[in-house]
């Protein structure tokens, strides 16, 4: 993930950014990932798609088929690549699209993954074009095309590569070409969570940080973590700071509540940056519809910021309406932000 992504992810969401922060590097985070199929929670038809064509590739021995993952940031698409190889029982390399500003840096990646070994690559939209042209006979026929020397000297040499598997992850699956998309074997999309899953992802959670948790403590973390694993593991850790100090340690639902309201997290998991969201669409566009771009000036945000991080989780929950001449507020938004709706 770039910088710039991390900067307006952190600075405008905070703690309930879908984005990796910092604080995820820490190693109770990192340790809370799974590691196998069985302890994944959610995304059922997923896994079992996973089950099978993983088990069906041991058995004969190949190399499992490159695998797209789909979706809102945090919803397991790096974790899923992690399971895969330990799955297979081979090694894995990350990067990113962004981190792939050449062909050599992509060359060298390739020519040390190991027959069945698996690459990586978040927001792989992002891979520049030069790049992306030297994946397709990387990921058909498991080859390259290297060029030395130029002009009249120029000459092809054609290298091998060990099979290796590809799996990629994009939130922006629109923005990936056809000939890129088309290559890939397994083509999945992750949704958002239900409370009921992202409760089981508490309590494992809870487990293996050898937390004090109650029932309720565990279903108002569900309840606020926006259908994303990685918020609520995220919120677990600051609420579990909270109940050191001011709860003897036990995550009830006041413990939730108390942390939370210092962090500006809402009872549905709205920060205030989504609140101004809501609250420009009503008050300053009567409820619209409204241009994004209309929105992001008067917010003072950029644009790509509300589409990627701020409006997936509006629209999943209805807040806000999508339609062909632009954004609406719901009534559910004017009832969550307490404004009475005017009706034409």
């Amino acid at each position: 993930m770039t910088d710039d992504i991390i900067k307006y992810s952190s600075e405008t969401r905070g703690i309930v950014s879908p984005e990796p922060l910092p604080v995820d590097d820490a190693s109770d985070i990192v340790s809370l990932r799974p590691e196998r199929l069985t302890d994944y929670v959610g995304q059922g038809e997923v896994i079992e798609t996973l089950k099978i064509a993983i088990q069906a590739a041991k058995h004969r021995n190949e190399a499992l088929e490159h695998v797209l993952f789909h979706g809102p940031p945090g919803l397991g698409k790096t974790t899923l690549a992690h399971i895969i190889a330990n799955e297979m029982g081979t090694n894995l390399m990350v990067t990113s699209g962004p981190a792939l500003e050449k062909g050599g840096d992509l060359v060298g990646l390739l020519t040390h993954l190991d027959t069945g070994d698996v690459l990586f690559v978040d927001e792989i939209h992002r891979v520049p074009k030069s790049v992306e042209e030297l994946l397709y006979p990387a990921m058909e026929d498991f080859s390259i095309d290297v060029i030395f020397d130029k002009g009249v000297h120029a000459r092809s040499h054609r290298f091998r590569l060990k099979q290796f598997m590809l799996v990629g992850a994009t939130t922006r699956v629109g923005l990936l070409s056809s000939p890129l998309r088309d290559r890939f074997g397994i083509f999945r999309s992750l949704d958002f969570y239900c409370e009921v899953e992202l409760d089981r992802i508490v309590r494992r959670s809870a487990a293996l940080l050898d937390l004090s948790i109650e029932d309720e403590g565990s279903a108002e973390l569900a309840r606020r973590s926006r259908g994303t694993p990685r918020i609520v593991n995220r919120l677990l850790k600051r609420v579990r700071d909270y109940a050191q100090v001011k709860a003897d340690g036990r995550i009830t639902k006041a413990a939730v509540e108390g942390a939370l309201a210092l962090e500006g997290v809402d009872e549905m998991g709205l920060t205030p940056l989504d609140r101004r969201y809501l609250n420009t669409v009503i008050q300053y566009y009567k409820g619209g519809p409204v241009g994004i771009d209309a929105v992001a000036a008067t917010l003072q945000e950029e644009t790509d910021t509300l589409v990627d991080v701020v409006e997936p989780f509006l629209l999943k929950t209805g807040l806000i309406l999508r339609t062909q001449t632009g954004r609406k507020a719901s009534e559910a938004a004017y009832r969550h932000l307490g404004i009475p709706e005017c009706r034409s």
